[in-house]
């Protein structure tokens, strides 16, 4: 299965991989160490939190490589229809928002990293400058224009 990513995309799980790898495995090790000497394992808190802590962490390197392994770097297109890696300013009631449409792995709509599979990245896909795309939410239909595509 392809993961589309941004070149910055695949740089950040790089850098978590890396991380996770070198600086985190390590002090997991630490913590266990330090676990084991309190004694009876079978009874010891420290410890199997520290095992549950090492099983999250081994599974997140699992998942990140294998990311990394299927990543399709999608570059940025042209400005005449929204495509992956296109940043669109949609407008709305008069309020301008940008989006950056990227893969599922990429997603963080905190920082305005919207995935195409979400409803409003498959709504604005493939669109134009002057388009309308209508979302349904819960709360009722939301009309959004795509005032530009950068």
């Amino acid at each position: 299965m392809e993961n589309y990513l941004t070149p910055e995309g695949l740089e950040k799980l790089k850098k978590e991989l890396d991380t996770l790898e070198n600086v985190t495995r390590r002090e997991l090790a630490e913590k266990l160490n330090y676990a084991i000497s309190f004694g009876d394992l079978r009874e010891n808190a420290a410890y199997h939190q520290a095992k549950e802590q090492q099983a999250f962490i081994e599974g997140r390197i699992l998942e990140l490589k294998a990311i990394i392994a299927n990543a399709k770097i999608v570059e940025k297109g042209g400005n005449d229809r929204v495509r992956l890696g296109s940043s669109v300013i949609l407008s709305c009631g008069g309020a301008k928002e940008k989006y950056v449409i990227v893969g599922p792995d990429e997603a963080d709509i905190f920082a305005g990293k919207v995935s195409y599979k979400s409803p409003l990245g498959e709504a604005v896909l493939g669109k134009n400058p002057g388009d309308k795309v209508v979302l349904k939410t819960p709360g009722g239909k939301i009309e959004y224009e795509i005032e530009e595509i950068a």
